[in-house]
């Protein structure tokens, strides 16, 4: 974009248009305003200092000077730079979304003077399609597939481990004590060795291949295991790579899963027979996959919003959501157990995803505020009053310390947000076109995995 520059007839500022949402500010300052400031900053500190050998207030103006002329220096940029930024601002009629990037040159007592100032203004946002938007919302079937699952679930979490006395081999399910120690290259792997760990086999716990070759050995055997560990495998140095773990059991143990009767219901909950846990979890499911499914058409909806009406997204926003959303993935890898090696091959592999769903985010929160605006669906004080009874009805907390809680500014402004984008969504899928699909259809269109 060429820059362009406007003048302003009452201040002696000048803006430059430096990109589509760039802005730079150059103000100047003449020699008879900062030598006021200087005044004025030398004035208020002679009236408040006791000098030695003068009374209060009454130290001649040279000897402040020479006593207080670098910290008043200080003041007088920050004041004039504050002061005549927030007028140039004015005159030019401009809404920074940045913090402004400030320089200027050596400011001296009765001298003219010159700063900059570089931010980014707020996109202007142009509603160009947001009716007929056709987007796909998963048809969710609940069957009895699910509840048995869930069922069978509930008895691995109560099963009893007991020693496997007859004479076998070790089976899928049961439970062994292994001690084990890896190499790699000829060298004992990193973390790769421990003595009584307990491992259920099926549980996937370590690299493909390592529980098959547990399978069939019998107390005290002792075996090596050569594997590989998996060509994409999160440490990078040891994709791919061969490993040999030399493994002894030392016990074995079977998991007994309990009889599903009317007294299993009853020990898992407030059910009188097994067909109440079952109509339960019915529930449980319908419920929650309901809400998933909804906020993802809603998701879903929201990147079709941005794709029809896309938005100029600032660079100091996109900055400050993508560090936001790497420092999330970077506790939740932490929170796994991944180490930092893990974390930066992620980080660097997604970049590119972690900056189109950043800029996703920022586009779509303009856009929110502008269908807001547009079609007054911004959230009242009766929307905010409702949200809060409806939370404290779900969490059972009191009524009066939710109030409480977002009495915060903060809080009560993330909240009216959300409200808004509520009310935006629920709009916005009123006038859109929708068809339902199977989750393996959605994932295919959209290019995911199951």
């Amino acid at each position: 974009m060429d820059q362009k520059t406007t003048f302003s007839p009452i201040n002696k500022s000048k803006l430059e248009t430096v990109s589509q949402l760039e802005r730079k500010l150059n103000i100047e300052v003449p020699a008879v305003e900062v030598q006021a400031a200087f005044n004025r900053a030398f004035t208020g500190i002679q009236r408040n200092v006791q000098v030695k050998g003068f009374r209060k207030g009454k130290a001649p103006l040279s000897t402040i000077k020479s006593l207080y002329g670098d910290r008043v220096k200080q003041d007088v940029v920050q004041d004039i730079v504050q002061s005549k930024y927030a007028s140039a601002l004015k005159e030019h009629k401009l809404d920074p979304i940045s913090y402004p990037a400030i320089e200027f040159d050596d400011l001296q007592d009765g001298k003219d003077f010159a700063f900059t100032a570089e931010f980014e203004v707020r996109p202007e946002v142009t509603l160009k399609s947001i009716e007929g938007l056709k987007v796909k919302r998963e048809k969710f079937e609940m069957n009895d597939a699910l509840v048995d699952a869930t069922i069978e679930d509930i008895r691995k979490g109560r099963a009893e481990t007991t020693p496997v006395l007859e004479d076998r081999g070790a089976q899928m399910g049961d439970v062994a004590t292994i001690n084990f120690a890896g190499m790699v290259d000829g060298a004992p792997l990193e973390n790769g060795s421990a003595e009584g760990h307990q491992l259920e086999l099926g549980s996937k716990q370590f690299i493909p291949g390592f529980e098959d070759g547990v399978l069939g050995m019998k107390v005290g055997d002792e075996k090596t295991i050569n594997i590989a560990f998996p060509a994409d495998y999160h440490v990078s140095s040891l994709a791919g790579k061969p490993v040999s773990f030399k493994t002894k059991l030392t016990s074995l143990a079977k998991r007994v899963l309990p009889e599903v009767n009317d007294e299993f219901a009853k020990s898992v909950g407030p059910y009188e027979n097994v067909q109440g846990l079952r109509d339960a979890i019915r529930l449980d499911f319908e419920q929650r996959e309901g809400k998933r499914v909804a906020d993802d058409l809603k998701n879903r909806l929201m990147k079709v919003l941005v794709d029809a009406n896309p938005v100029a997204v600032p660079k100091s926003l996109l900055t400050e959501q993508k560090k936001a959303l790497v420092e999330d993935m970077q506790k939740r890898m932490e929170q796994q157990g991944l180490g930092n090696e893990a974390y930066e091959e992620y980080k660097s592999k997604w970049d590119k995803d972690f900056e189109q769903t950043a800029s996703y985010m920022i586009q779509s929160s303009f856009l929110i505020d502008k269908i807001a605006a547009d079609n007054n669906l911004k959230a009242t004080g009766s929307d905010l009053d409702k949200k809060m009874t409806e939370f404290a009805a779900q969490t059972g907390i009191d009524l009066a310390r939710v109030h409480e809680f977002y009495g915060d500014q903060e809080r009560r402004s993330r909240l009216q947000y959300q409200v808004t984008e509520e009310k935006v969504l629920e709009f916005l899928i009123s006038k859109s076109k929708i068809t339902d699909a199977s989750k393996e259809e959605i994932q295919k269109e959209e290019g995911t995995q199951a």
